[in-house]
């Protein structure tokens, strides 16, 4: 900022006829411009990590609900699935409602959510085609950290999941069952809206089951 005494001075400056007078005055000017264009982005870059590290107090608690979309994989560990091993990806999406209680610096709480896993399929040596379509419902407990806008957390919990198997689009049979299940992701908090990104690992027996998404949620 220029302040009264500066102002005077350059008044005083413009006012005089010699001409080195009114070129020592443009340089105190720019100076000043610059001198205040260097605390601008100084102000700004403090605002901007303010915003984004500085911890959050308290937010509010309450529902929310949202959907995630991306990318499962399937892979059996020492099972062989036609005529050999299994191992692909497919696209995935998955709903989920929960309710988080927030605290300073940290919150925490409980999640569900149905999952669709896609159908992931895989060629055998035989030109066979070997397919999965999986689907699951899973509850997990929530801790999360946030820093401004921005933070992190973790879950753990369990997933009840159903499982198609086929072979060159003939049913092979099904199978169900119960395993333990965790994940962690990074979010953004804009208000009421959150945009997230997580993975997931669904610790099935015999099978590696994976699934990594980016989604948004609305807390009410």
């Amino acid at each position: 900022m220029v302040d009264q005494s500066q102002k005077c001075e350059l008044i005083e400056l413009f006012c005089s006829t010699p001409s080195s007078n009114v070129l020592n005055a443009m340089g105190i000017f720019l100076e000043l411009v610059m001198k205040f264009t260097r605390s601008a982005k100084v102000c700004g870059v403090a605002l901007v990590a303010s915003l984004l590290f500085t911890p959050a107090a308290f937010a509010d608690s309450g529902f929310y609900v949202g959907g995630s979309v991306g990318n499962a994989a399937l892979s059996f560990k020492d099972v062989e699935f036609g005529s050999g091993g299994f191992d692909d990806t497919d696209s995935a999406y998955k709903g989920f409602v929960g309710f988080i209680v927030d605290m300073p610096v940290i919150d925490f709480g409980v999640e569900a959510a149905y999952v669709d896993f896609g159908a992931p399929s895989d060629v055998s040596v035989f030109d066979e085609k070997n397919q999965v379509d999986a689907t699951g419902l899973s509850g997990f407990a929530t801790l999360g950290m946030d820093w401004g806008l921005f933070g992190v957390f973790v879950k753990a919990g369990i997933v009840q999941w159903d499982a198609e198997f086929s072979l060159d689009n003939v049913s092979l049979g099904k199978d169900d069952g119960s395993d333990s299940a965790y994940g962690l992701g990074f979010r953004f908090n804009f208000s009421s809206v959150e945009v997230r990104a997580e993975y997931e690992q669904f610790d099935i027996e015999d099978a590696d089951l994976d699934m990594a998404s980016v989604g948004v949620l609305w807390r009410f």
